[in-house]
């Protein structure tokens, strides 16, 4: 369904089961839009009401199952390279809005704001399901309707500097490496600069040193194949490196708090209860 595709959208009433386990999923960007409905998650911000526009922007390789039925909304699912190109600034704030660091980011949307999204979403939606639909235009209309969305989530575009293009330098080169090389030195290599340096760029922008940053990726990983895969504990560690799995439950306890045992229990256990598997 989707190993050929760059962009792919669905009212959430006519969204295939299949999407859900499509392998080429967790390649994509989601957005998925509900109407007027109440949160899928546990809010850690005060909002005025639970109930609402609410809008799930969930990264790559997260692929967190959404409990779609019988809920209004819209998916938009594309592919980092559908707004590769643009400049370094503008997918940077893409990195931050859709949380590139965690697991997911959520939005609140007012009437005003959704009104605006809506009148770009209908001229994505209309190209999009045009027999012959014109990639150009699509890439410019998602570009705008992501654009809505930075605005909505920051209010104003803050200023980047040589640094922040750093940081997204290092998060891509992280996306490509991370399973091979976690060490400071080989990103801050390849990005020019000592891997003091790197740490203090990643300290003052995002409050965690390189080191960490991979470790949390691996965590992210390995959270996704507890979640998703059908390998044991020990096959996830091995895959993600860990030669002894008890040196992976330990990494694992030492950044999550829980072994990989008791994660994927409160996973069952939550998936029960919320029918999702949002879980911050």
């Amino acid at each position: 369904m989707l190993e050929n595709q760059v962009i792919y959208i669905r009212n959430l009433d006519n969204c295939p089961p299949s999407y859900l386990d499509d392998p080429a999923r967790r390649e994509f960007f989601e957005i998925v839009w509900l109407y007027d409905e109440d949160a899928l998650h546990i809010p850690q911000h005060s909002f005025q009401t639970l109930r609402g526009d609410w809008i799930y922007l969930i990264p790559p390789y997260r692929v967190h199952q959404l409990n779609k039925a019988g809920k209004k909304g819209i998916l938009i699912s594309f592919k980092r390279e559908l707004v590769e190109g643009d400049l370094k600034e503008f997918i940077l704030d893409i990195f931050r809005m859709f949380n590139i660091q965690g697991e997911f980011s959520c939005l609140q949307v007012n009437e005003q704001s959704a009104k605006g999204l809506a009148s770009v979403f209908d001229l994505l939606m209309e190209e999009y399901q045009k027999e012959e639909s014109q990639l150009v235009m699509i890439k410019a209309l998602l570009k705008v309707f992501l654009l809505k969305l930075i605005e909505l989530k920051e209010q104003h575009f803050t200023k980047q500097d040589i640094n922040e293009k750093r940081i997204y330098e290092f998060m891509l080169l992280l996306e490509m490496n991370y399973l091979e090389e976690r060490t400071a030195e080989f990103y801050a290599d390849k990005l020019g600069i000592s891997a003091k340096r790197l740490n203090q760029i990643l300290k003052e922008k995002l409050n965690k040193t390189a080191m960490q940053l991979i470790h949390d990726r691996v965590v992210l990983e390995a959270k996704r194949q507890i979640i998703h895969s059908e390998n044991t504990i020990k096959e996830i560690g091995f895959n993600l490196g860990f030669k002894d799995s008890s040196y992976f439950s330990r990494f694992f306890k030492q950044l999550t708090k829980q072994t990989p045992q008791e994660f994927q229990q409160s996973v069952k256990e939550h998936v029960q209860k919320q029918d999702n598997t949002l879980i911050n």
